[in-house]
C-alpha cells in the first residue's frame, strides 16, 4: 500500500477519531485550539482518496529563524503501529520537510513493558530494586519492534532518567478497568485506599462535576501548586481547555469537586475520548486532608470511566524510580495504591529533517534549561 500525507479538515478528523475505540485526547481536533501558541494543522493518510489514518500536528517555530518549525506530534499519530512503519512515516516525513519542518517529534501510544502493583510495591520494599527497570517485566512485542524501526530509520529517543522530558512521560500508571465491576475494581485497591474512601464517606465529603466552579478549582490548583513547588498554568488556559473540548464534544471534559461541609477540599479534571480517561489535573487543599477528600475525588472518576464503558484509566505520569529514599518514590506509591499498573510507552522520538537547524534547536534548549536552574539555585 502507497500513502500519501495531506492536511485535512478538522471535521473530517474529527470523525476518524470519532470511529475509533480511543484516541489520545492529544491528537484531537480540539487541543489544537488548547495549545492555541503554537501553528496547527490535522493531517491525514491517504491510499487514492481512503483515509488510513490521522494526526495532529503542532508546529513550535525557533527563535530568530521564523520559515522552520518543530512538528510535533504529541502521543501520536493515530496510524496502524503494528507493521512496516516506513510505509507510514517516510511520506509523513516527505510532508513535513516540504512545509518547513527541521525535524519531527513524536510519540508513538504504543507499551513497551507492564509492572503489576504488586511488584512495585514489592521494588520498593527492596533496598536492591531502585527503578521500575530492575524488575522483571511483560513485554509487549509491538512495542519492541516499533523502538527498533525507529531506531534504524534513524529516529532519535527523548526519554530521559526520570522519564519527564520537554513532552509527555513516557511512564503512566494506570487502571485497567475492561470487563470490571465497580467492586473489581475497588478490591483491586490496596487497603488504604479503600479505608480512604469509607472516611470520605463517612465524614460526608460530597463531589459534584460541575464546570461552572472552574475558578474555585483554580484557586485550590493555585494553593496547590504553592505547596508542593510546582509552576501552575494560568486560570486562562483551563478556561481555553474546557471551551475547545466541550465545544468537541460535551462529555469530553468534566470538573470534579469534593467538598466536605461547604469547603472545598479535593478537585479534578477528567478527559475522555472513546474507551479512555485521563486524570489530567488535580488540587487538594493542606486543610481538612484527613477527611480524604482526593480518595473520594478519585473514585468518584473512576467509577464514572467505569460507566461510560472506558477499557483504561489513565492516572498520567511516573518517574521510573522505586528508591525509598527518592523524593519522587510518594507519587507512585499513591498510584499503585489503586491497584493499576506501571507502564513504560514506547515514549518520545525525533528524526531530524534539517541537522544544521536541529542542532542549533537543542542548544537552544539547552541554554534555556541552563538559565532556569540558576535563576532557581
Amino acid at each position: 500500500m502507497t500513502l500519501t500525507v495531506r492536511p485535512i479538515s478538522a471535521a473530517e478528523h474529527l470523525a476518524a477519531v470519532q470511529s475509533q475505540r480511543s484516541v489520545s485526547f492529544l491528537q484531537t481536533p480540539a487541543w489544537a485550539q488548547v495549545k492555541s501558541e503554537w501553528r496547527s494543522e490535522s493531517i491525514g493518510w491517504f491510499n487514492g482518496r481512503q483515509l488510513f489514518g490521522t494526526g495532529l500536528v503542532l508546529h513550535r517555530p525557533v527563535p530568530r529563524i521564523d520559515h522552520f518549525t518543530l512538528a510535533y506530534l504529541a502521543e501520536g499519530p493515530d496510524i496502524d503501529w503494528t507493521g512496516d512503519l516506513d510505509v507510514w512515516l517516510d511520506p509523513l516525513a516527505s510532508y513535513l520537510k516540504a512545509h518547513g519542518a527541521f525535524a519531527i517529534r513524536l510519540g508513538p501510544p504504543v507499551r513497551t513493558d507492564t509492572w503489576s502493583a504488586a511488584q512495585v510495591k514489592e521494588g520498593i520494599a527492596d533496598p536492591a530494586v531502585k527503578r521500575l527497570t530492575d524488575l522483571p517485566s511483560q513485554v509487549d512485542p509491538v512495542g519492541a519492534r516499533v523502538t527498533r524501526q525507529l531506531r534504524d530509520a534513524g529516529w532519535l529517543p527523548q526519554y530521559p532518567e526520570d522519564g519527564f522530558g520537554t513532552g509527555h512521560p513516557q511512564y503512566n500508571f494506570e487502571i485497567p478497568l475492561a470487563g470490571r465491576s465497580e467492586d473489581d475494581v475497588l478490591g483491586g485497591m490496596n487497603h488504604l485506599w479503600r479505608r480512604n474512601i469509607k472516611k470520605a464517606a463517612k465524614e460526608g465529603v460530597e463531589v459534584t462535576v460541575d464546570a461552572t466552579d472552574l475558578k474555585a478549582f483554580h484557586e485550590l490548583y493555585v494553593h496547590t501548586a504553592e505547596r508542593d513547588h510546582f509552576t501552575p498554568r494560568g486560570f486562562p488556559y483551563f478556561e481555553t481547555m474546557f471551551a475547545a473540548m466541550s465545544a468537541e464534544d460535551p462529555e469530553r471534559i468534566s470538573l470534579y469537586l469534593a467538598r466536605h461541609q461547604g469547603d472545598l477540599v479535593a478537585g479534578g479534571i477528567l478527559v475522555r475520548v472513546g474507551a479512555r480517561a485521563w486524570y489530567v489535573y488535580g488540587a487538594s487543599s493542606t486543610q481538612k486532608r484527613d477527611v480524604r477528600g482526593s480518595n473520594a475525588c478519585q473514585w468518584a472518576m473512576i467509577r464514572d470511566s467505569l460507566a461510560a464503558g472506558c477499557d483504561v484509566y489513565n492516572l498520567r505520569g511516573i518517574t521510573p524510580t522505586l528508591d525509598a529514599d527518592d523524593p519522587h518514590v510518594g507519587l507512585i506509591q499513591f498510584k499503585v495504591g489503586t491497584g493499576g499498573e506501571a507502564v513504560r510507552y514506547v515514549g518520545e522520538w525525533d528524526l531530524p529533517l534539517q541537522p544544521v537547524v536541529y542542532r542549533a534547536f537543542n542548544l537552544y534548549l539547552r541554554l534555556r534549561e541552563s538559565r532556569r536552574k540558576r535563576a532557581r539555585s
